[in-house]
């Protein structure tokens, strides 16, 4: 009796391994969105190199710069965030893992019952029972369920490692485009101090020069406009610059404190800016890897929801002792033991099963709109950044010759007024325009190392 009990539970548990051909899990297979991927542009050579692959302390040689980087990576509050979302993960995937075991339960009960007098046991009017067990249940894997749930958490493990890997580039990137806009605010309150002790030098001498008889009240007043105009223009700087201050502190994950800097000149980024080919987005991106784990997770996620239509079979036993009498409860007499192998077949359940399917095929069309978004955004982002770059660095050179321009016209103009053949409200001009073009070229530049800043996030560097 014994075997043949045996014998139907293998027949039971074998005969839906005959089906799993039809019904196996799918395997995923990336979707050729990837090929849509494309950095518009003809000016620089597209090869395997990109300055992504480079090490943020190779791109970024600041000292100063390279200290608040690394503070940043070990206090900022998004990566110690990140590195926690990294850990629930973890534990998702080693839940993963565990599904394929057996579950076991250990019992220990106490059953007392009252009889009823006309009772099938006589004179027994109450019976106390004890027992100690343990039941051991499993399901087999037969539709790949457990299989694609494993996977799932898997590719959400990996989604959560990118998300880290994005964090930690965008962090970088923040901090050097931070550290950048200082050192360009510096340098234009440099020259708008400068400007200010000019001026107010100029002012001595307009107000000389009306004692004199040779300029007008208007034109002392106009060079005292100026030099409020400056004072403001000071002000403005200095409030900026005392708010990025706050935000690199944020960055470092530290109370807003002073920031020490060094200064615009001494940067220089000289490393070739190779961009690699647009497929190479999908290794050095972190977000668009994660937005591709993300699909892989929805894919694995509507096998599992799919394999909920077929029967599951399950194999349970359950074993111990049990007594009426609590010192006999570990004796021979008192062991049992039931076995039980069983297919479910889910017939009617109020839609849950097809509603949960539908729900995970819609997600995972979600994840794949998610996935080529991010693919199609990390392109336009390179070809944002190399079109900022071309243009920050032609403006450069044209910033240069009218600030030349401007400065010339400036000591002509002054020369002329000394000499009497120019009026007063010229050189206010000269000057006023030579303090804007000093000003914007001083942007232009910070506008150039703000683009390579982008292109580096943009082709995915800093993470490594």
């Amino acid at each position: 009796m014994k075997k043949n009990s045996i014998y139907k539970i293998i027949i039971l548990a074998s005969l839906p391994f005959l089906l799993v051909s039809c019904f196996a899990a799918k395997d995923y297979e990336r979707p050729e969105v990837v090929n849509e991927a494309n950095y518009r542009t003809e000016n620089l050579p597209q090869d395997t190199l990109s300055i992504a692959s480079l090490s943020w302390k190779e791109l970024f040689t600041d000292p100063t710069l390279q200290n608040y980087i690394e503070e940043g990576l070990k206090n900022n509050m998004d990566i110690r965030v990140a590195l926690q979302q990294i850990r629930i993960a973890e534990a998702y995937v080693k839940q993963g893992k565990a599904g394929y075991f057996p579950s076991l339960n250990g019992n220990a009960r106490y059953t007392h019952q009252e009889l009823p007098k006309n009772n099938q046991f006589g004179n027994i009017s109450s019976i106390d029972q004890y027992e100690l067990s343990a039941g051991l249940s499993w399901e087999a894997d037969i539709w790949g369920k457990i299989r694609s749930n494993e996977r799932a958490f898997q590719a959400s493990y990996l989604q959560t490692v990118a998300a880290h890997q994005a964090v930690k580039s965008r962090l970088i990137a923040n901090i050097a485009s931070t550290y950048y806009q200082l050192l360009s605010l510096d340098e234009q309150i440099r020259v708008t101090e400068e400007t200010i002790e000019t001026r107010s030098k100029g002012l001595e001498t307009t107000q000389a020069l009306k004692e004199a008889g040779n300029v007008t009240e208007v034109g002392v007043k106009q060079t005292e406009a100026q030099l409020y105009t400056a004072q403001g223009i000071l002000i403005d700087l200095k409030n900026q610059a005392r708010l990025l201050e706050n935000t690199m502190s944020i960055l470092l994950g530290s109370a807003p404190h002073d920031i020490a800097r060094g200064s615009l000149e001494n940067q220089h980024i000289d490393i070739p800016l190779k961009t690699g080919i647009p497929a190479q987005l999908l290794r050095n991106r972190p977000d668009v890897m994660a937005a591709e784990y993300s699909l892989m997770n929805a894919f694995e996620l509507t096998n599992a929801a799919r394999a909920n239509f077929y029967p599951s079979l399950t194999l349970s036993a359950t074993g111990g002792f049990q007594n009426i009498e609590i010192d006999k409860l570990f004796s021979a007499n008192s062991l049992f033991a039931t076995i039980i192998g069983g297919l479910t077949q889910p017939i009617f359940n109020k839609r849950q099963i097809r509603t949960q399917y539908e729900v995970s095929q819609a997600r995972q069309e979600q994840a794949y709109l998610d996935f080529r978004y991010a693919i199609i955004n990390a392109s336009k982002e390179v070809s944002d950044a190399l079109y900022s770059y071309e243009a920050a660095t032609e403006k450069i050179e044209v910033k240069q010759k009218e600030f030349a321009a401007y400065n010339l016209a400036t000591d002509y103009s002054e020369e002329l007024l000394n000499n009497g053949f120019a009026n007063y409200l010229e050189v206010l001009n000269a000057q006023e325009n030579a303090l804007n073009s000093s000003l914007n070229l001083i942007a232009a530049k910070n506008n150039q190392l703000q683009s390579i800043v982008d292109l580096y996030e943009a082709l995915g560097g800093g993470w490594r």
